[in-house]
């Protein structure tokens, strides 16, 4: 799959393809957590939370989500130009700064919350929810506020990134802000993505089915 992007880029666009190497170098972290994951769960191991997030926002892939819209845009697909399509912006992204953690933070802990029911009908490995009850001792709610207390610290973070000066242009912040802006929507009150049969449905039939006249 990555040969025939890197083939592509080369033949069609006439540019570098130093942004496929970034994918392949995220699609190999995401394939060294999952088999943590997999460790874990083979052990029976509860982790930290701090343990558990270094992993597991990983395998949420929200970074390299961040990375292929990041690709995409030197193909114009969210209409940003050549000067949006530069290495640095693939080295800033794959420095895991402030912005990129908090979203990563955000989708984990918020589709964990959703999801702990429907988790705990097959195996699978301890939630941040259970790894929050067993490191702080304390109750399901009472772990679920202290993760939504983080949730709420990562938003502050997104938003201090945003209003400062930045490494990389502001229209690449807005496509890491808008990320977290879905993982909210789909995520807020149930796990949309999983069970994408209602909200998710009527919000996609919303913005493409029936879309307002502007």
């Amino acid at each position: 799959m990555f040969g025939e992007i890197d083939d592509e880029v080369k033949g069609e666009e006439g540019r570098s393809s130093y942004n496929v190497d970034y994918l392949i170098k995220d699609f190999k972290s995401i394939v060294e957590a999952y088999m943590a994951e997999a460790r874990w769960l083979d052990r029976n191991k509860i982790p930290t939370v701090e343990e558990y997030l270094n992993v597991s926002t990983v395998t949420n892939c929200s970074a390299f989500i961040t990375n292929c819209s990041a690709f995409m845009s030197m193909s114009h697909f969210i209409c940003m130009g050549d000067i949006f399509a530069t290495e640095d912006i693939f080295k800033w992204a794959k420095s895991q700064p402030q912005i990129i953690q908090a979203t990563n933070v955000i989708g984990r802990l918020m589709n964990d919350i959703v999801s702990r029911e429907f988790a705990h009908k097959k195996e699978h490995i301890a939630l941040s929810v259970e790894c929050c009850m067993k490191e702080k001792g304390v109750t399901r709610p009472e772990a679920i506020d202290e993760l939504r207390k983080m949730i709420k610290s990562a938003w502050k973070n997104i938003n201090e990134e945003c209003l400062k000066p930045t490494q990389v242009p502001i229209p690449f912040l807005m496509v890491v802000l808008n990320y977290a802006r879905f993982l909210d929507v789909i995520y807020k009150d149930a796990d949309a993505y999983t069970h994408s049969e209602g909200t998710m449905k009527e919000f996609i039939s919303l913005l493409f089915v029936d879309p307002v006249p502007i």
